[in-house]
């Protein structure tokens, strides 16, 4: 019983983020994706378990939770090297952002 009400309560969650997602400015005022775009659609589709999608709609989604995640922990447990980690993840997950961008701007996807 307490299954099917957690699930159910999962489901409901899932649905509201759906239908309660931020506008982006750029697409409003520019017309054209931002490079944040499609990070919310991507982390809803992780929710769902639909890694294959997650991944396709927002590459960097997975290594920003794992970065937020570290962060955590080190801020908990200071880590030693923690910084050095953190401000590799930082670049690493920059630089997945803008070749994702990149490749949308040369595949005309970024206009709507």
């Amino acid at each position: 019983m307490q299954f099917l009400l957690l699930n159910s309560f999962y489901s409901d969650a899932v649905l509201w983020l759906e239908k309660h997602m931020l506008s982006c400015p750029s697409k409003l005022l520019f017309h054209m994706d931002c490079p944040g775009c499609g990070l919310q659609r991507s982390y809803i589709a992780l929710f769902k378990g639909n890694f294959a999608e997650s991944f396709h709609l927002y590459p960097a989604a997975v290594p920003i939770l794992i970065m937020i995640g570290f962060l955590s922990l080190h801020l908990i447990f200071k880590f030693k090297n923690g910084a050095f980690w953190l401000t590799s993840l930082y670049i690493f997950c920059a630089i997945i952002i803008l070749v994702h961008y990149i490749y949308k701007t040369l595949t005309h996807q970024i206009i709507i």
